[in-house]
C-alpha cells in the first residue's frame, strides 16, 4: 500500500491481503499448516524459491497482514512478529549477537528487559553494560571492542526519561553498533525511531497496538537486511505470534491513533493535577514543563504519551495505601490498556532485580505509575485523591 497515505489511513487498510471470497475484514486463518498442489511446489516453498505460506511456525497470512500494517505505520521495510514483547527483544539479540558479543542499554529499561540481559544472555556469553538513559557521553564512554548493540527504550518504565535517539544513533553508527529502541510507549502514532536513525524498532504489541488488554504479541521492525536474521531465527526458533493474536492486533491497529491522542491528554491533564497536589512529592510525564527533557521529547514526540508516574510523600506504605484505596483503577502492571492502570514499580515490573538496581534506576519504594485510559479524566483523580488523602 502507498506508504504516502497517513498514519490513521495506513491503521485501517495497510497490510490487508483479501482472498477469493473479497471478505472486508482481515481473515482470520486458524491452520497450522498449508497444503501444495503438487511434490514441486512443495520443494520449491521450502526452499524459498517459490513465495508462500509452508507452516504456521513462520507463516501465516493473517500473521504477514500484521507485519505488512505495523511495517507501514513505522516506516519500515520489513516486520516479524512474535509471541510476546519480550520474545521480540530475544530474537532480536539472539538473531544479531554471538558469544563474546556486548551491549550498551539504558539502566531504566523494562525490569524483565534487565533480567534478560544480565541473567538469561549471560548465560550465552553475551554481556551488558547500563548507563543513565539521558546521558549520551555515558553511552559513547561505555563502548568496548566488542560492543554490537545500543538498546533503550524511551520514554522510560516507569520514570519516562527521554533518550535522544539521533545524537545516540550517531555515537553508535560510527563504530558501526546497531540501534534498537524499544517503542512501547509511543508507537509509531507518537514516535518513529527509524527516522531518527535508530536501525531496529521493538514493540511489545501486548500493550497499545492491541489497546484493550486482551491477547500477547511482540514485533521487530526495520530493514530487512536486518530483520531477515530475526526472522531466520524464529523460524527455527519458533516465538510465534498465533493467528487469532495477529488478528485481535490488526482489530487494534485501526483505532491507535484515536485511542494514544485520547490518552495522552488524559495523561497530561492527570499530570498536571498531580503535580500540585500537596501530597505529591515529584511528578514523571515528558509533556510536563518540569520534565527534564521536556523539550526533547516535544521534538522526537507528537505528545506526551500516556503513562504518568509520580512520588507520593512517604514511602512504600504510603503509595501501597494509594493503590489499595483505588476503586476504579485496575490494580495491574500492565499498560497501554483502554481502562486506567496502577502499580507499583519497585514490588511489580522491578521487583525481581536488585534494590542496588532500582536505585540506579531511580525507582524508589513511594513511586506509582499510571497507565492512563479513557475513562472521565475527572474519574481518575477522584479515584488517586481517595488515597492520596488518605496517605
Amino acid at each position: 500500500m502507498d506508504t504516502e497515505y497517513q498514519l490513521e489511513t495506513l491503521a485501517v487498510r495497510a497490510g490487508q491481503e483479501r482472498s477469493q471470497f473479497g471478505e472486508h475484514a482481515e481473515a482470520l486463518y486458524l491452520t497450522s499448516s498449508f497444503v501444495f498442489e503438487n511434490a514441486a511446489q512443495a520443494a520449491a516453498r521450502f526452499s524459498g524459491a517459490e513465495a508462500g505460506n509452508v507452516y504456521a511456525r513462520f507463516s501465516n497470512p493473517t500473521v504477514s497482514m500484521f507485519q505488512q500494517r505495523l511495517a507501514a505505520l513505522e516506516g519500515a521495510e520489513d516486520c516479524v512478529a512474535t509471541a510476546s514483547g519480550m520474545s521480540a527483544i530475544m530474537a532480536l539479540c539472539l538473531a544479531h549477537l554471538k558469544a563474546g558479543d556486548h551491549i550498551v542499554a539504558s539502566n531504566g529499561l523494562f525490569g524483565a528487559t534487565l533480567q534478560l540481559f544480565g541473567n538469561i544472555l549471560s548465560r550465552c556469553g553475551i554481556s551488558c553494560t547500563t548507563v543513565p538513559q539521558t546521558d549520551p557521553s555515558a553511552w559513547e564512554a561505555a563502548i568496548r571492542p566488542e560492543t554490537r548493540l545500543f538498546f533503550l527504550e524511551t520514554p522510560s518504565n516507569p520514570l519516562t526519561q527521554v533518550a535522544d535517539i539521533r545524537a545516540l544513533a550517531e555515537i553508535a553508527h560510527r563504530r558501526d553498533i546497531l540501534v534498537a529502541v524499544d517503542n512501547c510507549f509511543c508507537t509509531p502514532i507518537l514516535q518513529r525511531p527509524l527516522e531518527l536513525g535508530a536501525d531496529l524498532v521493538v514493540h511489545s504489541a501486548t500493550k497499545y497496538l492491541d489497546g484493550q488488554g486482551r491477547v500477547l504479541g511482540g514485533a521487530v521492525c526495520g530493514p530487512k537486511k536486518y530483520t531477515e536474521e530475526v526472522f531466520k531465527y524464529l523460524r527455527t526458533a519458533g516465538p510465534t505470534l498465533s493467528a487469532f493474536n495477529a488478528w485481535v492486533l490488526l482489530k487494534g491497529l485501526e483505532t491507535l491513533k484515536l485511542r494514544i491522542e485520547a490518552q495522552s491528554a488524559n495523561a497530561l491533564a492527570l499530570a498536571t493535577w498531580l503535580e500540585a497536589h500537596p501530597r505529591v512529592s515529584r511528578v514523571f510525564y515528558p509533556g510536563l514543563a518540569s520534565h527534564p527533557q521536556h523539550d526533547l521529547a516535544m521534538r522526537q514526540q507528537r505528545l506526551g504519551g500516556a503513562i504518568v508516574s509520580f512520588e507520593v510523600q512517604g514511602s512504600r506504605a504510603e503509595a501501597w495505601r494509594v493503590v489499595d484505596s483505588c476503586r476504579l483503577l485496575s490494580i495491574t502492571a500492565n499498560l497501554g490498556d483502554t481502562k486506567t492502570t496502577i502499580t507499583h514499580p519497585a514490588t511489580t515490573t522491578h521487583g525481581r532485580i536488585s534494590p542496588e538496581a532500582r536505585a540506579d534506576a531511580g525507582i524508589s519504594e513511594g513511586l506509582l505509575r499510571i497507565a492512563v485510559g479513557l475513562e472521565a479524566v475527572e474519574d481518575i483523580k477522584a479515584d488517586l485523591e481517595r488515597g492520596l488523602s488518605a496517605a
